[in-house]
């Protein structure tokens, strides 16, 4: 397992957004976690990523315990994440926001960049690479130096999942990539997660409300409602489960 996430919760004054929530991340899987709004997906996000500390409950990267981690050493070990709106320099270029994201893939310290040392050009060097070979797998080379808000809705959303996938992660976690797109930019968004998981082989987790979209895509979905799992399996299996279409369609609804 990549991911494990072992019995979390998170109260906020008493209120329990996330309760007792365990599962599991395989290697090179796509994952994808469903539920209806306010069943605390983003929050469970929050508390993998390290923007969030769990009251209870122990989060696991490739064995490793990374519960109450800072967001930066959580991602040093391989977790990025985009977030629901999209979170970029918009007033730098897209090329700005890559070479950010790749920062702390950089050796260099303080002196070195000062006086422009070997690290420092060979982090120039590497950086300059990456941030290359990004612009291209995400379908945005020919708007490298625009600046973040002259793009589309669409194209912030590819580099965002840009500025993740450059930092090199074991997994990404997707906080609903396609929110507010419309159907041609989402089958676009849905090509770039396959993209990521068949070239580039990396684990994906996301959340997604356009349940077309997820079983598509998903080799295995979770289902949270009230900040608690109800279901878990195949694509096919969740779309058969009663207390996932209850959970969506209300008591006494058919398939």
């Amino acid at each position: 397992m990549l991911l494990q996430v072992k019995s979390v919760s998170k109260h906020f004054a008493g209120l329990v957004a996330v309760n007792d929530v365990s599962f599991d991340v395989r290697q090179a899987e796509i994952l994808s976690i469903v539920g209806p709004n306010g069943a605390g997906k983003s929050v469970l996000f929050g508390l993998i990523s390290g923007m969030l500390r769990p009251t209870y409950g122990q989060v696991f990267l490739q064995g490793e315990e990374i519960t109450g981690l800072k967001p930066h050493r959580v991602a040093e070990r391989g977790i990025a994440r985009t977030f629901q709106t999209t979170a970029l320099f918009d007033q730098l270029r897209v090329v700005d926001n890559l070479a950010i994201g790749y920062r702390l893939r950089t050796t260099g310290g303080f002196w070195s960049t000062l006086f422009h040392g070997r690290r420092w050009k060979e982090d120039k060097d590497r950086t300059t690479a990456q941030v290359t070979e990004t612009l291209q797998f995400i379908g945005l080379a020919n708007k490298a130096f625009h600046f973040v808000s002259t793009l589309s809705q669409a194209e912030q959303k590819r580099l965002s999942i840009g500025v993740a996938l450059i930092s090199q992660p074991k997994i990404i976690l997707l906080d609903e990539p396609t929110g507010g797109l419309i159907v041609e930019d989402t089958d676009q968004i849905t090509d770039l997660i396959q993209k990521i998981h068949e070239q580039k082989k990396i684990t994906v987790c996301l959340i997604e409300h356009k349940m077309r979209m997820v079983m598509g895509l998903a080799d295995r979905i979770i289902v949270l409602n009230f900040g608690s799992v109800i279901a878990e399996g195949t694509p096919a299996e969740i779309s058969r489960n009663p207390q996932v279409i209850e959970a969506y369609l209300g008591a006494g609804s058919n398939a």
